[in-house]
């Protein structure tokens, strides 16, 4: 009998594989980077073969560091960056061009093409979501449009479309083209309401429906894997990435909220049944739907670059020789000494929505240092983190009264420390952090009955560590005052 489940984890930056057992403990885990490319100032892509190689990889490494076969693992499911967009030929597998990242911000002309025919939110009353740079949708159209060749071969049925979930089970399973409903939800082609792709916006967008997945449920078996070490092991949950920290997190009743601290900022509360519409600022999306039971939606506000500008400072400024660093050089100064660093480089998300905003630092003097920028940079995420937590709080009618954070930046006791202290409410870190992987995981072992249910799931989370806030209420609120107004400096830049 099986005795462990595991999760490929392929994210903006890197892909993980995990195994766990039954207490949703890691029994073994390996990581491979895969490059990100910028053509152009404001384009971001992904090399999808070099994708598909790095997960054979981690698969291969993490069953080998404990001699596991495949006979040990029930099942395995998969998270994944949503929308990021790759398009393949269905006879060979090969990808048209390299995948478009959902940071990517080319299709800014359509998003003001389509936006002059109906406004920005044109579509959220079907997809609770406004047109933004941010989703599959014009990503697809743009592919179809600029790639030779690619729309014909799309309506003649020869392209296949996927986000990275689709087309790594495409590839484990040899062929099997589906998607789940929480990646449905990011394409901006697929209706809330009846969970089915919409022809309405099919047609206005010009994407042929026969390239895209079929929409499956979060939790089933979707085919077993013909590839390699793992070969007859059920691929049998798909989440996306944010969605899936949100189950691993066992956010599973109505107002239970999580926030993942990662590449960007991604914060979603469970909103049961419903799909509720938002005034302020954030998206409406899905949050699971395991096997035959109904969806579960939730309220997301997405920030774009949270650890990407830890990054950022590294690898373009080089203050920083790794990210690490960071927290002690921002610790060499008592505070941010005036400095705010809104960090839009492709634009502002939740809850502004600009295209257009560029990233600025503001407040320099002689006085500021490196110490300062660095403080400045972990700020930004957690500024940015309270501006969604209240449109959130607005649009639900919910008052959060915890935090639970995951993702690779919370190990940054400054930071956690200064977003309990500027949200003034307390912050907490479960004992199991890979938060993402194992709600995939949970995904998959529950479609085999690895899992008995939620009840299971949710006796297996545990606090960590929690950080309460201390900020004085003038300081907090002068200091967000200033982010604020920083924030306006970033707006229409282009």
């Amino acid at each position: 009998m099986a005795s462990y489940v595991g999760a490929i984890d392929q994210g903006t930056t890197s892909t993980r594989f995990i195994v766990f057992d039954r207490h949703g403990r890691i029994v073994s885990t390996a990581q491979q980077e895969h490059e990100q490319i910028y053509p152009q100032p404001g384009w971001v892509e992904h090399d999808s073969e070099e994708i598909w190689r790095r997960t054979q990889a981690v698969m291969s490494e993490a069953l080998t560091q404990r001699e596991l076969r495949a006979s040990d693992l029930a099942a395995i499911g998969i998270t994944n960056q949503r929308e990021t967009t790759v398009i393949w030929d269905r006879h060979t597998g090969e990808p048209v061009a390299n995948a478009i990242v959902w940071q990517d911000a080319r299709v800014g002309n359509y998003v003001a093409e389509f936006s002059s025919a109906g406004g920005a939110d044109r579509f959220r009353a079907q997809t609770g979501l406004p047109l933004t740079t941010y989703f599959s949708s014009l990503k697809i159209r743009w592919i179809l449009d600029n790639v030779a060749g690619a729309r014909d071969r799309a309506e003649s049925g020869d392209l296949l479309f996927g986000n990275i979930d689709t087309f790594l089970t495409w590839r484990l399973t040899g062929g099997v083209h589906v998607t789940d409903v929480t990646n449905a939800s990011r394409t901006q082609l697929m209706n809330l309401g009846t969970l089915a792709w919409d022809s309405g916006i099919l047609a206005a967008f010009g994407i042929p429906e026969r390239m895209l997945p079929r929409i499956c449920s979060s939790s089933e078996i979707y085919g077993n894997i013909q590839w390699g070490v793992l070969a007859g092991v059920p691929v049998a949950g798909i989440l996306g990435d944010q969605q899936a920290a949100l189950v691993g997190q066992a956010c599973f009743l109505p107002g239970e909220a999580k926030n993942t601290y990662g590449t960007g900022c991604f914060l979603l509360m469970n909103t049961g049944e419903r799909a509720v519409p938002s005034t302020h600022g954030l998206i409406t999306t899905v949050a699971y739907k395991f096997g035959q039971e109904n969806a579960r939606y939730a309220l997301e506000g997405s920030v774009a670059i949270a650890g990407a500008l830890v990054q950022w400072i590294r690898d373009n400024l080089g203050l920083i020789a790794s990210s690490a660093e960071v927290e002690p050089l921002a610790r060499t100064v008592k505070d941010n000494g005036g400095v705010y660093f809104v960090p839009a480089f492709s634009g502002l998300y939740a809850p502004y929505w600009k295209d257009t905003a560029r990233g600025v630092i503001v407040g320099l003097t002689r006085y500021a240092n490196k110490g300062h920028l660095a403080r400045a940079v972990l700020e930004a995420t957690a500024f940015q983190t309270r501006e969604v937590v209240e449109a959130m709080e607005k649009d639900s009618g919910i008052l959060l009264d915890v935090l639970r954070a995951d993702g690779g930046m919370v190990v940054n006791d400054l930071l956690m420390q200064f977003q309990a202290d500027i949200l003034d409410r307390p912050v907490v870190r479960p004992v199991i952090q890979e938060t993402t992987a194992l709600g995939a995981a949970y995904a998959a072992g529950l479609a085999v009955g690895f899992f008995s249910g939620l009840d299971d799931l949710r006796s297996r989370w545990a606090e960590d560590h929690a950080w309460s806030p201390h900020l004085d209420r003038l300081a907090r609120e002068q200091q967000y005052a200033n982010w604020k107004k920083a924030v306006t400096r970033s707006f229409d830049w282009i």
